[in-house]
């Protein structure tokens, strides 16, 4: 596949200091931009990092059409750069897109175009464990119109950013009562811009309460927790791990995917069901919860602290060899080509 590159003329990452990284505020030097116009996918070009130029009638500005993804790049102790099962993260674009009426990106621009380019800027991902490349693919609706339809023109975009160990404080939650992140017949499977931005007040509301997070309930009844900001859900009781089923309401994990299958491996009692409010209390109160964490791309997992719903707060125990630190332990030494990947998930670039 032919790929236009445009080098920049001098590195910045000279002024980048990658021990006091922001998340998500730092660049590489380059991007991959392919335009879809005339009914098909253009010839990607990667190009310096920088500002684009759209009209201010361009739809995405007014009917949201916008998707993206979440993956990281690995370098291991050789210097080798991994991708962590990429093939979902492709897929799952396209489901998402497809959900919102977007062309499909092909599998060669996905795959080539990112190699290429991981390949020009491979200098920003560095060694060692909890260092890594966040990458965000995303396809907007560039068209120069305001008409309430699908946009005819598109632009798939990747962008990376270098980042760090992700440490965040401790987290702690409210069960959701009266807010919902999606509904029955809805976008919450897909990776829309919108349903994040739909978030952002109920949590500031959460926030003012001096909790980090909410864990979102089903929208018709607030009886069932479902999933966590940008994390998917675990639940430990017992010694039984727990997680909702996937639905249109909940984002099919690439993390939860692979925590499930590694509890499988290591012979962890998993069971993928309804988790209700109640049901959750319970055991808090019986003193069998001993764990809740989230799971996503960019803290890997994520323990929590505790949670409220109604008037009842609860904090959970300090245990000895935490499920969450566990799955941690093994995802990295995947990614990192620290151990064996006998599900073949670490793709070599």
């Amino acid at each position: 596949m032919n790929i236009d590159i445009e080098p920049i003329q001098k590195s910045k990452i000279d002024t980048v200091d990658f021990n006091n990284l922001a998340f998500g505020r730092t660049f590489t030097d380059h991007m991959l931009v392919c335009d879809f116009a005339n009914g098909k996918w253009q010839t990607p070009k990667i190009m310096p990092y920088g500002p684009l130029s759209f009209e201010p009638s361009a739809r995405v500005f007014h009917y949201g059409q916008a998707v993206f993804e979440g993956m990281k790049a690995y370098k291991d102790d050789d210097g080798d750069v991994f991708l962590f099962r990429p093939d979902e993260n492709f897929h799952r674009i396209n489901k998402s897109g497809a959900r919102l009426a977007m062309p499909a990106v092909p599998e060669n621009v996905f795959f080539e175009g990112l190699k290429k380019l991981l390949e020009i800027d491979k200098t920003w991902i560095k060694k060692g464990i909890g260092n890594s490349l966040y990458i965000r693919p995303f396809i907007i609706a560039s068209e120069a119109a305001i008409a309430a339809s699908p946009a005819e023109e598109y632009k798939f975009i990747i962008i990376c950013s270098p980042a760090q160990s992700y440490y965040a404080d401790e987290v702690r939650v409210i069960f959701a009562e009266k807010y919902s992140r999606s509904a029955d017949g809805g976008v919450g499977f897909a990776k829309a811009a919108g349903n994040y931005a739909a978030q952002f007040y109920p949590t500031s509301l959460a926030h003012k309460e001096g909790y980090q997070q909410i864990i979102w309930t089903d929208a018709n009844t607030h009886e069932y927790l479902e999933e966590a900001g940008t994390m998917n859900i675990f639940f430990r009781i017992g010694d039984k791990l727990v997680t909702a089923p996937t639905n249109d309401r909940i984002l099919d994990g690439v993390t939860r995917k692979s925590i499930i299958q590694l509890a499988k491996d290591y012979n962890i009692e998993i069971e993928v069901k309804k988790v209700s409010v109640a049901e959750i209390k319970e055991a808090a109160k019986q003193g069998e919860l001993k764990e809740i964490f989230g799971s996503g791309t960019a803290a890997t997992i994520n323990p929590i602290k505790g949670f409220k719903h109604q008037n009842e707060a609860f904090e959970l125990p300090e245990i000895d060899n935490p499920y969450a630190s566990f799955f941690k332990e093994k995802l990295l030494n995947i990614q990192y080509n620290k151990i064996e990947d006998k599900h073949n998930w670490r793709i070599k670039i």
